[in-house]
């Protein structure tokens, strides 16, 4: 390569003509207009349209008759107004174009699987297959841009605050966090493994025990888990642990976060103080532990009407010490008997057994439950709901988790359904009080809600113990955008003997946690400190920040829903040679025997 390059594309304005300038960059078209060749020129910037003359350079004309689209170019020109006609007002530069005097053709292109200007309308998985193309696409730059002037903000924020950043291990210990760990097999230790950080949430703590105060890391983390929604098997969350730290602390630090990486990235200003919002007003009021505020809609408890009606579906379920819930839908009435049935299979797929509906109408109730109820009965769950003429009630009634669930997801659904969400507003929350323990109906024991290094609130681990640890609140919170859980935290266990009763409830063993915990039981006996902190998913927040659905238009290499890479073909096999040395042993494979 003889030229060096002295502006990228979409630098070159009016300013510069008759500067002669060297681009670099790859062909987006070329144009053949009477022996005039037009080149549209590009790089992550922008474009530039050069032009090849025969009677500027005919060793560039010539060679210019071979480029295709993807060649990869370099041409020494000098800059020229646009002739009338030509000058294009969408382009930064649609002013001028570069005649051209030199060209180095780089590098040749095959023809691209497909036509890269129109990956919208392009099968996905053939556009991961060829995502270093698919990459150069104006809105994924634009999207990967974004995401590192973000990051950049993340760590200018956080070092203003006097937080030290630290890595942490990549290759560590198995310990339980919630999902499955992906092990990696040791060479020179044969039979035994590490594990890929689902979070550096104990290295963070014993950084808090060694007295580094406030520590950040923009994290890589890792969940062998089933890849519902936008999930991905490696992600990145923003993570910060603090010391001699109360709630209150971490989440002013978080919402000053939030003030600078929206202001600077999309000029949104986010109103503070988020409002608070106990776990257990969440589930009641919006079937949720992420609410979205943006609309109302709550669910409505009728338990006690439902008890006196006449209706014997309510009657069985309040007995057995279930609930019977309601949305009220604003102008609903106007559904129609389809509608509803469409509405009944949406709330059936989160466990609900059918849905009792009411309109009211202007002559009164239609409902097939309506004669179930006395005059007073109906006068006092319009007044619970909100029922207004023209409205909608919409009913559940079963345990309280389906309840939850059903009319939770059915309130959101309706909400997209109708149009009241508002997508250009953004609503934080922070949700607080969370169980420290919930059942395992499959396990047959409790498990942690957030992990076990959550500190419990101490008159709750005092007044219920193990005889209701269903009924421990714990110090652990969450913050919600929109209906979507973007990060969580909690403050931490720092005495061993608090640590020690969690572990029992979760009925660890005495070998047990030695052989998981005894470094970090060690570590809480030697002065460890009052500690807290948090981890922001930083793949969902840029997904807020541009605006998209997928997770995978805000990741350079993303995997896809089996957690595979198309692009490499990983996972892949390995040679036989490299599982002889870590002594491993591989069963047939479905693929293998296929």
């Amino acid at each position: 390569m003889e030229l060096k390059r002295t502006h990228y594309c979409s630098d070159l304005r009016v300013e510069d003509v008759d500067r002669d300038v060297v681009l670099m960059g790859w062909c987006k078209t070329r144009r053949d207009h009477g022996g005039v060749i037009f080149v549209d020129l590009y790089d992550y910037t922008g474009i530039s349209q050069i032009v090849f003359k025969m009677e500027i350079s005919e060793d560039s004309h010539v060679l210019a008759d071979t480029i295709r689209g993807e060649f990869v170019l370099a041409v020494k020109g000098k800059v020229a107004h646009r002739i009338e006609g030509n000058v294009n007002p969408k382009l930064p530069t649609g002013q001028i174009e570069v005649l051209v005097e030199i060209l180095e053709i780089l590098n040749q292109s095959l023809t691209p699987p497909y036509v890269l200007e129109n990956r919208e309308n392009v099968d996905e998985k053939l556009r991961l297959t060829y995502r270093f193309l698919d990459l150069r696409d104006s809105k994924l730059q634009n999207n990967l841009m974004l995401r590192s002037k973000a990051m950049q903000i993340v760590r200018n924020y956080y070092t203003s605050q006097r937080f030290f950043e630290i890595e942490t291990p990549i290759l560590t210990k198995s310990t339980p966090e919630g999902a499955r760990d992906y092990l990696v097999p040791s060479r020179v230790n044969p039979g035994l493994f590490y594990a890929l950080p689902q979070s550096p949430q104990l290295f963070k703590q014993l950084l808090m025990i060694s007295g580094y105060d406030r520590y950040i890391q923009i994290a890589r983390c890792f969940r062998d888990e089933d890849l519902r929604g936008n999930r991905q098997p490696e992600f990145t969350q923003i993570d910060l642990e603090l010391s001699f730290t109360e709630p209150e602390e971490i989440f002013e630090l978080t919402e000053g976060l939030m003030v600078q990486l929206f202001e600077q990235t999309i000029g949104v200003k986010v109103e503070t103080p988020f409002p608070l919002m106990t776990y257990q007003h969440a589930m009641e009021n919006y079937g949720s532990d992420a609410p979205d505020i943006r609309f109302e809609m709550k669910l409505k408890d009728i338990s006690d009407i439902a008890a006196e009606c006449e209706l014997r579906v309510f009657k069985q379920v309040v007995d057995k010490g279930g609930i019977v819930k309601a949305i009220c839908v604003p102008g609903g009435a106007e559904l129609s008997r389809k509608d509803l049935d469409d509405l009944t299979e949406f709330a059936q797929i989160y466990g609900a057994k059918g849905m009792a509906w009411i309109k009211l109408n202007p002559d009164g109730w239609q409902s097939p439950i309506a004669k179930f109820f006395t005059d007073e009965q109906k006068l006092s769950l319009e007044e619970r709901v909100g029922l207004n003429e023209g409205d909608l009630v919409l009913f559940c009634a079963d345990q309280k988790k389906i309840v939850y669930d059903a009319l939770g997801n059915l309130r959101m659904e309706i909400a997209r359904r109708r149009g009241l969400i508002n997508d250009s507003e953004y609503r934080f929350v922070w949700v607080t009080d969370f169980p420290l323990f919930e059942y395992s109906e499959s396990e047959k024991s409790y498990t942690s809600s957030h992990h076990p290094f959550t500190m419990p609130n101490t008159d709750d681990l005092e007044k219920y113990g193990e005889a209701s640890p269903e009924k421990i609140r714990s110090r652990a919170y969450d913050v919600v955008l929109n209906g979507v859980e973007i990060g969580g935290g909690s403050i931490r266990i720092h005495r061993e003997d608090i640590q020690n009763k969690v572990f029992r409830l979760l009925k660890l063993t005495d070998e047990e946690i030695e052989s998981k915990f005894d470094f970090l039981m060690k570590a809480l006996s030697y002065g460890a400190p009052p500690h807290g902190g948090i981890a922001l998913g930083f793949d969902r927040l840029m997904m807020f920040l541009l605006k998209t659905n997928s997770i995978r238009d805000v990741i350079a290499f993303p995997k896809t829903q089996k957690a595979g890479c198309l692009m490499t073909d990983a996972p892949s096999e390995v040679e036989a040679d490299q599982l002889d040395e870590l002594h491993i042993r591989v069963k047939a494979s479905a693929h293998q025997t296929e």
